[in-house]
């Protein structure tokens, strides 16, 4: 199916296409669980115990999918593997308003997180292959997850549209789900349309065994560089879970707003990462990622204290409106704005100092460490609004953020490292030349 093809914009034109509007579905579908959470404990009757945990059932079937799979990929074909992935996930979306019950919900997320890991995977593997070069390969990073973060505001604006404040108990926002299936069918056909030469990507020698597979990725983490990089994606991807997850159950609880006003705010968050990734493209290549992702850490760190002291003591408002909204609510979501170039930058570091034979087991680990990080960032933040309040959890989570400073120094470290021994630090011989930007 993954056929020979020049490498030129002409070509590459199509399958990047593809590939981001697959992105984009998987944005939306991924990042629903803030609004089933609220939506769930509204008109199912789940309690925020059993809702807290529905990030893990998609983010677990990541990891675990991502640690088997990732490094046989090339192998299997990283088209057909999204392809697969696409074909799950649309049947999935299409069960859901037949189904109509809690452990559907739960199912339909243990695919999500199954396809995604496969998506991910391929996606990340399919850049090194669509670009040339490593201010090609960051560009490309940070087009994807910016319209990755544009398929989330999709998915905030459908679930918000789909809500009834005058009937709470409604399910009707199931049927958001047969619009994201017909995306899904959209993606699937457009991806199968679309040519990409794998050839690069996939390892010489006979196909390795599933040992084998796993031993690419621990060969991996014996390189210190590649532990401080994990460490670091895994927080960062705590802290945006943390805050994107629970936000709208935060302007409910906390700020004192209407339900459908709850999630359709949300959807400011998802719109500024995806403007901050496609800006931070241009300073990024202007200044450095390393002075632009610690500004933004410092900028998070501060709109969390200033959100904290804005927020104490409201109370609802019977004429609540968008436009007698807290100004809170407005701008603590600009967070993302800040948040939105440390992923991409980071990630596009270290897969640009590795062959490209190795960015699927790379990859595989980006996927296990960020899905674990997001799992653990929704189930703390949740355990810490019912252990105290929503203001507490969020002030909480400064503590990553100071964690995130300091583990992104230490990665920064061992790139400096790496270029003064002509990329050699750490024992990674096998790595590409060293990144000194």
């Amino acid at each position: 199916m993954n056929q020979p093809s020049a490498t030129g914009p002409a070509r590459t034109g199509l399958i990047k296409a593809a590939v981001i509007l697959t992105y984009m579905v998987f944005g939306a579908l991924l990042n629903s669980v803030g609004s089933i959470i609220l939506l769930t404990t509204q008109s199912m009757g789940a309690s925020q115990a059993q809702a807290s945990l529905l990030d893990a059932y998609k983010d677990l079937p990541i990891a675990i999918v991502s640690f088997l799979v990732a490094s046989l990929l090339p192998r299997l074909g990283l088209k057909n593997a999204m392809l697969i992935g696409l074909a799950a996930v649309g049947a999935g979306c299409a069960a859901m308003p037949l189904l109509a019950a809690f452990w559907a919900i739960k199912l339909m997320l243990v695919t999500i997180g199954a396809a995604f890991a496969l998506v991910k995977v391929s996606a990340y593997s399919m850049i090194g292959l669509m670009t040339r070069g490593e201010r090609s390969h960051a560009s490309f990073t940070n087009l994807l997850e910016g319209m990755f973060m544009f398929g989330v505001l999709g998915g905030y604006w459908l679930f918000s549209q789909a809500i009834d404040d005058a009937n709470p108990h409604s399910l009707a926002w199931l049927h958001v789900y047969w619009v994201l299936a017909a995306v899904v069918a959209l993606s699937f056909l457009l991806l199968l349309a679309s040519r990409l030469d794998e050839t690069e990507a996939r390892p010489s020698g006979p196909a390795p065994s599933l040992a084998a597979d796993l031993g690419a990725m621990w060969t991996l983490l014996a390189i210190g560089l590649v532990v401080v990089f994990l460490g670091a994606a895994f927080i960062y991807v705590l802290i945006e879970q943390g805050v994107g997850t629970w936000l709208p159950t935060f302007n409910r609880d906390v700020l004192k707003m209407p339900t459908a006003m709850s999630v359709g705010l949300t959807v400011i968050m998802p719109l500024s990462i995806a403007l901050g990734r496609l800006l931070s493209a241009l300073l990024i290549a202007r200044v450095g990622w390393y002075a632009v992702v610690n500004t933004c850490i410092a900028a998070v760190a501060a709109l969390i204290v200033l959100t904290l002291t804005q927020s104490a003591g409201l109370q609802p408002d019977p004429r609540m409106s968008w436009l007698r909204a807290p100004a809170v609510a407005y701008y603590f979501p600009l967070i993302g704005l800040f948040l939105a170039p440390i992923y991409p930058a980071i990630n596009s570091a270290m897969l640009s100092v590795l062959a490209k034979s190795r960015h699927a087991a790379m990859t595989g680990l980006i996927v296990i460490f960020s899905a674990l990080g997001g799992s653990s960032g929704s189930f703390v933040t949740g355990r810490m609004f019912m252990a105290f309040d929503g203001r507490t959890a969020f002030a909480l989570l400064l503590v990553p953020v100071a964690g995130l400073a300091i583990a992104l120094w230490f990665f920064r470290r061992g790139l400096v490292r790496r270029a003064a021994h002509g990329g050699q630090a750490d024992g990674a011989a096998h790595l590409a030349p060293a990144v000194t930007r």
